[in-house]
């Protein structure tokens, strides 16, 4: 009868946030600014569940209600869980064509469930690959932001530095990345999920560290900018003759059912499939050691400036430094 009770009130808390989340807490929004680095231009994201997540990071029931609730492990495999049945296709058509979503680059135009859709695999030819051997590739769509050393600059907000012990919680890493390079790649929703290889080499086993499922979106971030070394996130370092190790890692959030890998060999390609996430927005983030990249400037320039940079898959990062 307890469990039955427990459970009763679980959905009932679910479903209040649910309608809650329908609410349009217009005051609440904030406009999420990046720079589209194809034209250069300034865009505002079209944030899917936006007043739910000004909601949950910036009223004090929301807080509250995130901390108690939202950050929870069943949660998210709840709903993903959700995702994963047939009837949960019917949500596609809509969400397609409110965040215009080409589906012609897809491998297939029909899906058999909403997380079907979600990590669907592109053509071959939808993502140009840059060919240069000393270059770095972004390892997924999404928006990124850049740091050529990440313990001498402020990360998201004034003041804050990252904190690589924490996110790692491995000393002897921490050691040999704590004034190297970071690159953020965040995956919004309406994203192409998949993940790939940055570079070429040899890769490491991964390592997980479980954790919460707290949004990474920059709503979230701005409130409390060390969520995303709360988060649940994996990790795996790749040996490379052009770069040193480098570490690969994925970070899972709100409503992430799943980080699926799909490689089997050691020996990678960059621009290889990595692996997926299943539905939700997430985080690729990549860590290099002092003096072994040269950061794209515009992306440097345009984190400086406090804004993401739209990338795709494929596109140039960064490159070797020269001695």
């Amino acid at each position: 009868m307890k469990i039955k009770i427990l459970y009763r009130g679980i959905l009932i808390t679910i479903a209040a946030i649910v309608i809650i989340a329908l609410i349009p807490f217009g005051s609440n929004n904030i406009a999420i600014n990046y720079i589209e680095r194809s034209s250069g231009e300034l865009k505002t994201e079209k944030v899917y569940g936006e007043a739910w997540l000004a909601w949950l990071y910036n009223n004090p029931i929301g807080e509250l209600t995130t901390s108690t609730l939202v950050k929870r492990k069943f949660l998210s495999d709840w709903y993903g869980s959700q995702m994963d049945k047939p009837s949960s296709n019917k949500k596609i058509e809509g969400f397609v064509e409110t965040y215009n979503i080409d589906l012609s680059i897809c491998q297939k135009q029909e899906f058999d469930s909403f997380n079907d859709f979600f990590y669907r695999k592109l053509r071959s030819d939808a993502r140009d690959i840059d060919a240069d051997s000393l270059s770095v590739v972004s390892p997924a769509d999404g928006k990124v932001l850049a740091y050529s050393n990440i313990k001498n600059e402020d990360f998201i907000v004034k003041g804050y530095k990252f904190n690589v012990e924490t996110f790692f919680q491995n000393p002897f890493l921490s050691d040999m990345y704590a004034d190297g390079s970071l690159m953020i790649i965040r995956l919004c929703p309406t994203d192409y999920h998949r993940y790939h290889f940055p570079v070429s080499g040899i890769i490491s086993i991964d390592t997980l560290i479980n954790g919460d499922y707290y949004s990474v979106s920059p709503i979230a971030l701005r409130k409390k900018v060390e969520l995303i070394s709360l988060n649940k996130r994996s990790y795996s370092v790749i040996s490379t003759i052009e770069f040193g190790d480098v570490i690969m890692s994925e970070v899972a959030a709100t409503m992430v059912g799943s980080m699926i890998n799909t490689y089997s060999d050691n020996s990678i390609i960059k621009g290889e499939e990595k692996g997926y996430f299943k539905f939700g927005g997430s985080t690729v983030v990549l860590f290099f050691k002092k003096g072994s990249i040269i950061i794209d400037n515009d992306l440097l320039e345009n984190t400086r400036n406090g804004l993401e940079t739209e990338i795709k898959m494929g596109d140039r990062i960064a490159i070797k430094a020269t001695l």
